[in-house]
């Protein structure tokens, strides 16, 4: 490895480091304390729109791969730093709306009930460990740090994938039951 990039590395592993550790803390912190009151806006769209970027990086992460593997290494960069940037988009939207708005509960009963909270836990344990996968795969890809990206991709991609798609799931499931 180069001197510069060994230089880079002291810099940006610490941080994407300390940015995997605090985001979670950071959202816990705020979804657990007292709701805000934001007067006179009404955030009930927020859920869809969460729902339709997690759609939309799920769909973006596809074409990523597609294209890498099709040698289109502009497009592929463009989908993936795409998805970075909506996934960071969804992350502001999804904190300001549960630190502003009660929980919902799921009211399905039955079989769907363990289903829902299966794609649910999943969803949010895997979110947390998509923060520090995705950094590190879009810092080595932006790089060149070619070894280092595939190496992390193999688990990025399939992970921040089942994150998107649960996250339209249980969207979907709990739809229904928003007030």
């Amino acid at each position: 490895m180069e001197k510069s990039q060994v230089k880079k590395d002291k810099y940006y592993v610490p941080l994407i480091w300390g940015l995997s550790i605090a985001i979670p803390i950071v959202v816990a912190i705020l979804l657990y304390m007292p709701k805000l009151t934001i007067n006179g806006l009404n955030l009930k769209f927020l859920p869809a729109l969460n729902a339709s970027i997690n759609f939309s990086v799920s769909i973006l992460l596809i074409l990523g791969v597609y294209f890498i593997k099709n040698k289109n290494l502009k497009l592929h960069k463009a989908c993936m730093l795409t998805s970075l940037i909506l996934s960071s988009v969804f992350l502001v939207s999804y904190v300001i709306y549960h630190a502003s708005v009660s929980e919902t509960k799921f009211g399905g009963e039955g079989f769907i009930r363990y289903i829902y909270y299966f794609f649910l836990i999943t969803h949010i344990l895997l979110a947390i460990f998509v923060v520090p996968l995705a950094l590190f795969s879009i810092y080595r890809g932006i790089n060149s740090q070619i070894v280092l990206h595939k190496k992390i991709v193999k688990y990025t991609f399939p992970i921040w994938l089942y994150v998107s798609v649960t996250g339209v799931i249980v969207y979907l499931m709990i739809s229904p039951y928003y007030a």
